[in-house]
Formats: C-alpha cells, structure tokens, sequence
C-alpha cells in the first residue's frame, strides 16, 4: 500500500509539474526541439532535436542544434543604463514600467546570446547576455557564466571558471571540423554507432 501511495503521488506530481504553461513568443523553434512547461521564452532561435527543462527563461537567445538544458536555467536578458543618472525603469519608455514614471527616455540594451551545437548546461546555469558559448561546451549546474566559453571545454562555479577540454586539441579541432550536428538523418542514423569514441568515428570521417 505505501509503494501504491508513493507512486500514486509521483505521478501526480509529474503531472502537475507538465500541466504549467510554458511562455513563448517571436520565437523559431525546430519541430523536434522541446521546451517544457513552465519555461518562458521570448526571441529565442532554437536548432533541431535540442530541448529546455522545466522552469528557464531564455531571452534574446540563439541556440544550437543537440543542446541539452536542464531546468531553472537563465540566459540572456536585458540590461539597464548604468551610465544614466538612475539604472530605474521609471525614467525609460520601456512598457513593463513602475507605476509612476518620471520621464520617457529611450534606452534598449538587449544583446544576443549565442549558444553553439552540442552544448549540455546544467540545472540552475545562469549565463549573462551577450556571452557566446562554444560548440560541445559543457557548463556545470549552478554555474555563473560572465565570459566566453570556447568550444568543448568544461566549465564550472561563480563566476564559472575553465575546469578542464573535453579532448586533446587534435580531437576538438577534428570535432568542430566535422560538424556532425549538421549531418542529415540517415548519416546520422550511420554513425551513431561510433559516438561512443571519438577517435573512431573521426577515423571513419577521414578526419584523423
């Protein structure tokens, strides 16, 4: 009966976990990307067969394609004028404004952030607008991500600092030339069976 209770309750709250509603708006999506609910989108482009977890928000972002990110993870964003007298909104034109506005000053600051293909961001990840991470990164969960991140390397903490590359040099670079990600289906479908080594499957690309 406790099994039965436990379970009976897991289920619901899975369910009610997917019965939020995700926000998405002047967003392009690939039909076989996902992003779950409670997640809120706004100018996202997001490539093929990648998803984002449950509970982000993901502003002015370009995502690539095989990207994997967990849940309550932040990217991208707006800014606010650190050079004018006052960093409020209450002296901007911005909607979304408080209440009482003083004044009607122009000021957009809403840089693009570009996440390459084959990047795995970790539950909690926050990762400042503007920043461009590299094709095959990975970034630890809770990490906050104020720099550049090259390509197929690990990185982690607050601020996030480089932990260690995914591969030697040769391999990263052979990687990159490769550009698996953009194989189609049935090339796909042929090499996947190698992607468990690196090495092999660069080897039957000729690329090593």
């Amino acid at each position: 009966m406790n099994n039965l209770l436990t379970n009976l309750r897991y289920i619901l709250a899975r369910a009610l976990k997917k019965a939020q509603i995700s926000a998405i708006k002047s967003s392009n999506i690939d039909p076989t990307s996902k992003i779950e609910a409670g997640s809120q989108v706004s100018n996202l482009k997001m490539g093929r067969h990648s998803y984002c977890g449950y509970n982000c928000t993901l502003i002015n972002v370009d995502i690539g394609s095989f990207c994997s990110i967990a849940d309550q993870v932040y990217i991208g964003g707006a800014g606010h004028p650190s050079h004018f007298v006052s960093t409020s909104p209450a002296f901007l034109k911005h909607k979304g404004n408080p209440k009482k506005t003083y004044s009607l000053h122009s000021y957009s600051h809403q840089p693009q952030t570009y996440i390459g293909h084959d990047v795995w961001i970790g539950h909690g990840a926050k990762i400042k607008a503007g920043i461009k991470i590299g094709d095959g990164a990975i970034v630890g969960m809770g990490s906050i991500v104020t720099s550049d991140v090259q390509p197929y390397s690990i990185v982690a903490g607050n601020p996030a600092r480089l932990i260690r590359a995914r591969f030697d040099t040769a391999i990263v670079n052979a990687l990159l030339e490769s550009q698996w990600w953009n194989y189609d289906d049935v090339t796909l479908t042929e090499a996947a069976s190698l992607f468990t080594d690196p090495t092999d499957f660069l080897k039957s690309k000729g690329l090593i």
